[in-house]
């Protein structure tokens, strides 16, 4: 099972999202934010922050270049 929370499985997770949406035209722009030490968790732990509206990416598509 990945642990999406530590800062590697993050990087993967954003790299994944980013592709895929990419594949379909569409850039979305995601940011990794340390978010320290949660005593629940009892670990760091990384968020994905990211300009998607309800995990779908905002309706302007990639320029061709």
């Amino acid at each position: 099972m990945s642990d999406y929370c530590n800062k590697d499985g993050a990087s993967r997770l954003r790299n994944t999202i980013v592709e895929f949406w990419k594949k379909k035209g569409f850039a979305v722009d995601i940011e990794m934010v340390n978010e320290g030490f949660v005593s629940t968790m009892r670990s760091a732990r990384t968020d994905l922050r990211s300009n998607m509206v309800n995990g779908m990416p905002q309706h302007t598509q990639m320029e061709c270049v």
